[in-house]
């Protein structure tokens, strides 16, 4: 076989393939957002690289038959596109000598690797700056059987208490770092019956899908550390908001990404607006200096209405409680819905045909790879770029659950 570059076509579809079979995160996340371009942009109207998301908006029930209109308030979640890729050259040397097409997979599967994990990273982070509820604050390994049955039942049941739909219809994922993974094995070694996922687990070394949830094994899961910061008291009542005042802060910063509780402040299902019995979750949005007396919060406290999430605004004078220990650090493993995440990869427009470039771009199940040719007479290499347009957003972050480790 002559040793020639395949064509731009024949690389960008291998490229797609070897992206949508290795992708994890992303690969179990809402996906219908994409259309929100395409659709624009063949009425003649570019989106953005930000658009933004409308989220459905909530009413409350009303009893008996007189009539009490509602204002529809809906909100909105920004998902920003990012450009990335991998780019590769080879002098006019190599092509003669060293690249043949029989090479070509192996070539792009190693130039794709760094992009897939890039996505995989980015999904990662998500989970780690927007999921607010989380499990383990001691962090200890559920390696026997009946803390491996904790864990996993107790993020169903906190994806569950904040309205998740209840069938386990393969919509829920659970992303387990290399350690949680290994816990889980062992601790579900005794529990399984069926012999064929016994010989999956046993053969692979991973989990296997149980208990509702899609597992997967993913060395990308985020690692969050609390600052040396501590607690303080909540400073006045009737708080609601994104803000909330408090009592000086001391001993160092309270990083981002930090999760808190308020004290009286309990969770409350999103449908029925009862009570789950559970403390309410928040997230730290921004680092906190030392001295600080004001917590930036997620979500917003909302006391009543069809937005309401909480029972009551926290207990001033009683102070606020940080997950975990201070300067320790965490995996944040993640369960979620799929429609916790979404993500929207889009297809670039591509080069004028007069522009001395071969370009070509394949697209399937929204998913988009672009490959690019261009020639440097100057150092005679051909330059090949692989290019990914995509963009994550958290849209429903009360539909999932970190567990540390």
């Amino acid at each position: 076989m002559s040793n020639v570059i395949a064509t731009t076509s024949v690389v960008a579809k291998t490229a797609l393939a070897i992206l949508k079979n290795n992708l994890g995160f992303a690969k179990n996340v809402n996906r219908t957002w994409e259309s929100e371009y395409g659709d624009n942009m063949s009425r003649g109207y570019a989106p953005g690289q930000t658009i933004n998301i409308a989220k459905p908006p909530r009413y409350t029930v009303r009893d008996g038959l007189v009539a009490v209109p509602q204002a529809t308030n809906i909100t909105t979640v920004p998902l920003t596109l990012q450009p990335f890729g991998a780019d590769l050259s080879f002098t006019a040397l190599e092509r003669t000598v060293s690249v043949t097409a029989d090479r070509l997979k192996m070539v792009v599967e190693a130039a794709m690797t760094p992009v897939i994990n890039r996505i995989d990273e980015l999904g990662a982070d998500l989970a780690r700056y927007n999921t607010f509820n989380a499990l383990n604050p001691t962090y200890a390994a559920p390696n026997t059987a009946a803390l491996a049955m904790a864990a996993a039942t107790g993020v169903n049941q906190r994806l569950d208490e904040m309205g998740a739909p209840i069938s386990r219809d393969g919509k829920r994922t659970m992303a387990l770092n290399p350690a949680l993974n290994a816990n889980f094995i062992t601790g579900f070694s005794g529990l399984f019956n069926n012999q064929s996922v016994v010989s999956d687990q046993y053969d692979t070394g991973l989990m296997v899908n149980a208990l509702g949830f899609k597992f997967f094994m993913d060395q990308n899961v985020a690692t969050h550390t609390n600052g040396a910061g501590t607690a303080s008291n909540v400073n006045g009542a009737n708080q609601t908001g994104s803000t909330i005042t408090v009592a000086a802060t001391g001993a160092g910063t309270i990083t981002r990404g930090t999760r808190i509780t308020l004290p009286g402040v309990n969770a409350v299902n999103p449908v029925s607006k009862r009570s789950t019995g559970q403390l309410a979750q928040f997230i730290i949005t921004a680092d906190v200096p030392q001295g600080a007396t004001s917590l930036p919060i997620s979500p917003a406290i909302v006391t009543s209405g069809p937005f309401q999430n909480v029972t009551a605004s926290p207990t001033t004078g009683q102070p606020f409680v940080i997950f975990g220990n201070a300067s320790t650090s965490y995996n944040c493993n993640v369960g979620y819905h799929k429609d916790a995440f979404t993500l929207a990869c889009v297809p670039y427009v591509p080069f004028a045909k007069n522009t001395g470039v071969d370009q070509s771009t394949a697209t399937e199940d929204g998913l988009s790879v672009t490959v690019t040719y261009g020639t440097d007479i100057t150092n005679f290499q051909q330059i090949t770029r692989l290019d990914v347009l995509c963009g994550y957003a958290s849209t429903y972050p009360e539909l999932s659950c970190i567990y540390a480790n």
